[in-house]
């Protein structure tokens, strides 16, 4: 796009009458992992052409571009910092970041402020500051506690450390701590996920989130799978995986409110997310970060290089933008909120939509109770066929 980019009346009618946050993409990382297609660098990919200290600044640019845009911008309910490697910036880094948004944006009072952080790049120190400079919330990458599934993946911290580091962010004051685990990695046990669930446990966190192992196009994990060094994922037995992490969790106090997320509370639950899933506004800031306001929603260039110097010229570093149609928001409504605890209201579907409701019922996809008060709420065995179930009730 151009550096003309701007959102039209109808999109920022209601703005701050939805939630609205703030996500910060960091796309910096020590070393690329086999299975991720996230937008990230590492600093022999980058060479010189791109730093912190210049996303930094190209940062704060688009944040105050973003305001400018917005008109009066309504405070960030949340702010997530994800990447890439946050807390490779340190506790410096991720201070100015949170600064910037203050800036810009200003902070709602109990704001959620979440970071994400790689345990190897973490210490007691790293997570005092960060708590001292204002997030509240942490979310670490663990992936698994076996050493042979973390080497398929290509993560380098040790087993044991996400477990530790957890500990010490609970003990620098994070109420709120997430432990990520993937699950059915070639060469995974039931066994391993076991152990990692009992270290998940062990930790003492009050929110976790569990992904199957997807196989994306371009990885390298993908290249390996293709020339038969590795099995793909078997689907039953991610069904089966899936059972097994839900009724751990579940016996141990986490439930799940989002099809991939368990948390121990309420007040646990990740709401800049459950602000993605329930429609809300965002500004997505940084290379290759979405954003959606009002129906609208646009995406910058990847490459950090671009986003700094389109920036440095004045200008927004839109790489492409669409207006959602009527049939798209409905769509989208119904594949994300279909995903939580708390289902989708009947009266948001139409007459084939509703039929299909109670046709999933009786498939046993659906919970009758919850569909006789109004409400599309996924049973056990829905959740793990959720894309189907989506299919049937939005065509």
């Amino acid at each position: 796009m151009t550096p003309q980019f701007t959102l039209p009346g109808s999109a920022l009618r209601g703005l701050g009458a939805r939630p609205f946050g703030v996500y910060v993409h960091v796309p910096f990382c020590a070393t690329r992992c086999g299975y991720c297609d996230f937008n990230t660098y590492t600093a022999g990919e980058l060479g010189s052409a791109a730093s912190p200290a210049s996303w930094l600044e190209g940062l704060r640019r688009e944040l105050d571009l973003a305001a400018g845009l917005l008109g009066t911008p309504p405070a960030a309910d949340t702010v997530f910092v994800g990447g890439g490697t946050p807390s490779l910036l340190g506790v410096d880094g991720l201070a100015a970041v949170l600064d910037a948004v203050r800036q810009a944006f200003g902070l709602a009072d109990g704001a959620e402020v979440t970071t994400e952080s790689n345990p190897e790049s973490t210490s007691p120190e790293f997570f005092a500051g960060i708590r001292a400079a204002g997030y509240t919330r942490v979310s670490l990458g663990m992936q698994s506690a076996a050493p042979h599934v973390l080497r398929v993946l290509d993560r380098v911290h040790t087993p044991g450390r996400p477990v530790t580091a957890a500990v010490e962010a609970r003990a620098a004051g994070f109420e709120h701590v997430n432990l990520d685990l993937i699950y059915g990695t070639p060469g995974e046990r039931d066994e391993d996920l076991r152990a990692s669930l009992a270290a998940v446990l062990e930790a003492g966190v009050d929110h976790v989130s569990a992904y199957a192992l997807i196989v994306e196009d371009g990885t390298a994990l993908a290249r390996r799978v293709r020339r038969g060094e590795l099995p793909a994922p078997d689907d039953d037995v991610l069904a089966a995986r899936y059972e097994l992490l839900d009724a751990t969790l579940s016996e141990a106090g986490l439930h799940w409110y989002e099809v991939s997320n368990w948390a121990a509370s309420p007040g646990a639950r990740c709401a800049h997310n459950l602000g993605y899933w329930r429609g809300g506004d965002w500004w997505g800031a940084g290379p290759g970060a979405h954003s959606h306001v009002g129906g609208v929603r646009w995406w910058n260039v990847k490459h950090p290089a671009r986003y700094s110097a389109q920036l440095a010229e004045g200008g927004l570093p839109v790489a492409g933008h669409e207006a959602l149609t009527d049939a798209d928001r409905h769509l989208e409504r119904v594949m994300l909120e279909l995903r939580l605890a708390e289902g989708l209201p009947l009266a948001a579907l139409d007459t084939d939509g509703a039929r299909e409701a109670r046709a999933a019922a009786d498939d046993g996809l659906l919970d009758r109770a919850a569909l006789g008060a109004g409400r599309a709420v996924l049973t056990d065995r829905g959740r793990l066929l959720a894309d189907a179930v989506v299919r049937r009730l939005a065509a």
